[in-house]
């Protein structure tokens, strides 16, 4: 029998890489190991179990872990937790919901970074800059701690990735290479993926068993609805609501459906009740937030109306990858409601895609004191040939329409937008195509990015990184360049011109000073040592100067929405 056992080769495949890696099961793919010349002996044996012994101690399964974990071990009992967040709004938001699940299992924050229990690193891996800041901090954490007893996780984008390079390789060649970064490397303890914040009580104290936890897999279902974010910046009086996680649009260059999964919305109950609390608190203006934020769609109940404002919700022309949805309450009807619930509180949605702006939604923006003016409209590109290798499904002349569109209902819209500088096959010519874009769009602000390849997008598999980085580098500044020419100009036509700013807090070379943004998404700056008005209060002021990325005003009076 356990000649028979060696030869099927057991420990070649572990459950958690069978799981993880896409190793194979059947007998036919275990590879077979040979019996040595002067037969088995027992320390052949006693090894091979100390092997699968020290493999699953690495990272143990979830199933593993259950067997040995009470309640109890559940429970932080007062250890400190310390939160580091890179990134976007949207890793902000994913923070807050998981202090609060840390929170429910008695774990206490801490601002001590080098002194806390456990350091969670709530990550960002879009673009390579991001992730070389992670492992910089990661690397400076462990040199300063000195609580030798520290346990160090890595949350979010970074953690998915993390654990992606990995599944390239399959059997023992994933294991081994798991090791290098969870324990060789000896920076992370801890691994967890968007979809898996309720699962970190039970990571901590699988790490606080001396092995490494990880947990990155993607849900189809999960948002968090009835988790109660536990906000830290509460004095600007702003907030984040997630209404909607995953992304179903495939551009080639983009990561976020592979490290986010599919699309899913929040029950629209859950989100007007969710504002309708913040409202009680105080707070005066509030982002919708999702990775494709517009193409929100909450289908939890079959009582929805079939009407032809939810069967149909993407702008004429603009094509998916995936087959048109249909029913349900869309993002036109959620905003409707958050703005009936909190009349009084300042609205903004990001990040958006153009198809998803059908002019019933710009209408009620029109129509909408509390809906910002203020429209993210990313293009990434000007070119059309660029436009079709990114997987965008529109071209310039689409989107340029849809902006024109926009601006006839909307015509002191603010738009502001996101470029890529060097994607794949990007030649001069079509670089130009994007300078003109810009200038002939106008946007008040853009965010500008050189082309950095990511492992498992369609880019990654189909195209070629061709444009040399010092090619992406001076196309990264003309863009930067043009789009604060432009932004230069759109701001000094505001001089002169009344503006309503949500005050946010104190200018940081001035105390005297007050900042807060117009309806616009503008920076404005006044002097309010007279006013003495306090973040979450509107002002009225006037424009008296303008740079490309803040305007200089003077109090006028305190006023309403």
């Amino acid at each position: 029998m356990l000649r028979q056992w060696w030869l099927r080769g057991v420990g070649a495949c572990s459950t958690f890489t069978r799981a993880h890696s896409g190793c194979s099961t059947s007998s036919s793919m275990k590879p077979k190991r040979a019996i040595p010349s002067d037969g088995l002996q027992l320390s052949d044996f006693i090894r091979e179990g100390t092997k699968k012994q020290r493999q699953k101690a690495i990272i143990p399964s979830i199933e593993d872990t259950k067997e040995y974990l009470s309640p109890e071990d559940l429970n932080g009992n007062g250890k400190t937790v310390c939160y580091v967040t890179y990134g976007c709004q949207m890793n902000v938001s994913d923070m807050e919901i998981v202090r609060s699940i840390m929170s429910q299992y008695g774990f206490v924050e801490s601002d001590q970074k080098e002194k806390a229990d456990i350091v969670l690193l709530m990550t960002c891996s879009i673009r390579d800059g991001a992730e070389k800041k992670v492992w910089n901090q990661l690397k400076l954490i462990r040199s300063n701690s000195v609580n030798k007893r520290q346990i160090v996780g890595v949350l979010g984008l970074f953690s998915v990735l993390m654990n992606a390079k990995i599944s390239y390789l399959t059997g023992c060649m994933a294991e081994r290479v798991r090791h290098d970064l969870l324990e060789k490397r000896n920076l992370v303890n801890i691994v967890a993926g968007p979809d898996s914040y309720r699962d970190l009580p039970r990571l901590v104290a699988v790490a606080s068993g001396g092995s490494n936890a990880i947990n990155v897999q993607l849900s189809l279902d999960e948002t968090y609805a009835e988790v109660q974010p536990i906000r830290v910046d509460a004095e600007s009086r702003t907030a984040f609501i997630s209404i909607m996680r995953g992304c179903d649009n495939m551009c080639t260059y983009c990561v976020v459906p592979f490290t986010r999964g599919r699309e899913r919305s929040r029950p629209i109950d859950s989100i007007v009740e969710e504002v309708r609390r913040l409202r009680d608190q105080g707070y005066k203006q509030i982002t919708l937030l999702g990775q494709n934020v517009n193409s929100y769609r909450d289908m939890t109940s079959m009582d929805f109306p079939m009407n032809p404002s939810t069967t149909e919700d993407r702008v004429p022309g603009f094509k998916t990858v995936y087959k048109p949805k249909s029913g349900g309450l869309t993002f036109t009807s959620l905003l409707e409601k958050v703005a009936d619930a909190a009349p009084d509180v300042r609205f903004r949605f990001t990040s958006p895609h153009p198809k998803d702006f059908p002019m019933q939604l710009i209408e009620l923006i029109a129509s909408r004191t509390n809906l910002c003016k203020q429209l993210h409209l990313p293009a990434q590109s000007g070119d059309d040939e660029t436009l079709d290798r990114m997987g965008r499904g529109y071209s310039r002349d689409l989107y340029l329409r849809l902006v024109d569109d926009i601006r006839i209902i909307l015509p002191n819209v603010s738009l502001t937008s996101d470029f890529i500088a060097g994607f794949c096959g990007e030649t001069e010519e079509a670089h130009q195509n994007t300078l003109s874009l810009i200038r002939e769009v106008g946007y008040s602000f853009c965010f500008v990015f050189p082309y950095s390849m990511r492992g498992k997008t369609r880019a990654h598999h189909r195209l070629t990184d061709d444009v040399p980085e010092n090619v992406k580098a001076r196309r990264h500044l003309d863009l930067t360049t043009v789009f604060r020419e432009e932004a230069m100009k759109l701001n000094q036509k505001l001089i002169g011109t009344e503006q309503t700013v949500l005050l946010e807090g104190k200018s940081k070379r001035d105390v005297a000073f007050s900042h807060g943004r117009t309806d616009g998404g503008v920076k404005a700056v006044f002097d309010n040592s007279k006013s003495q008005l306090n973040p979450g209060q509107y002002a009225k002021v006037l424009i008296t100067e303008a740079n490309s990325q803040t305007l200089k005003a003077e109090f006028i009076r305190e006023t309403d929405l």
